[in-house]
């Protein structure tokens, strides 16, 4: 159950940024909320916004670490992965595809049916939970491909290069082809 409720926020915490775009695009402000708040500059709202995606991220770092234990060891000294590919910049076209959807998108109803099939389309792809604000905590995006040609994306702040002598013995599981690496985190 958990797990379910993580992927359902590493969902959201990957698609949020298309909410935030689409409020600094149509000027919406905090200063309405309240009579204390009216003298706030707009630009202090945007960073509110920009900040909420942040900090759900970090909590998402840190519930990560309830997630079913697992690791990648070598074996008989040898490493099981044969294939190192960074995955960091293949998300860039998604998400430059969200921010321009964000900036033509006319009305909330469109933004919320828009939203809802992105949200649904990333948590059923169950490899797509890149967040670029993982970037923000140091993190990296690789794909690994095994000597049994599985191909596994992982989560790790360690930069990879080669294949040979990696060894990951501090898994946390998101799903059967998605891992977080918490070895000194």
């Amino acid at each position: 159950m958990i797990n379910f409720i993580f992927r359902l926020f590493l969902t959201f915490n990957a698609t949020s940024l298309i909410l935030v775009v689409f409020l600094v695009k149509e000027k919406k402000v905090i200063n309405n909320i309240s009579p204390y708040l009216s003298n706030f500059p707009h630009w202090v709202s945007y960073i509110l916004y920009f900040i909420l995606p942040v900090l759900l991220t970090l909590l998402s770092l840190i519930v990560s670490k309830f997630l079913a234990d697992d690791n990648i060891e070598a074996e008989e000294g040898k490493s099981v992965i044969k294939e190192v590919e960074q995955a960091n910049n293949a998300y860039l076209p998604s998400y430059l595809g969200y921010f321009f959807v964000a900036l033509s998108v006319p009305q909330y109803e469109t933004l919320i049916f828009v939203f809802a099939i992105l949200f649904l389309f990333t948590f059923l792809s169950q490899t797509l939970y890149f967040n670029p604000l993982f970037l923000v905590f140091g993190y990296h995006f690789y794909y690994l491909t095994t000597e049994t040609n599985i191909k596994i994306f992982l989560i790790t702040k360690k930069n990879l290069k080669d294949p040979s002598k990696l060894n990951f013995p501090k898994l946390k599981r998101v799903n059967d082809f998605t891992f977080i690496d918490k070895e000194n985190n």
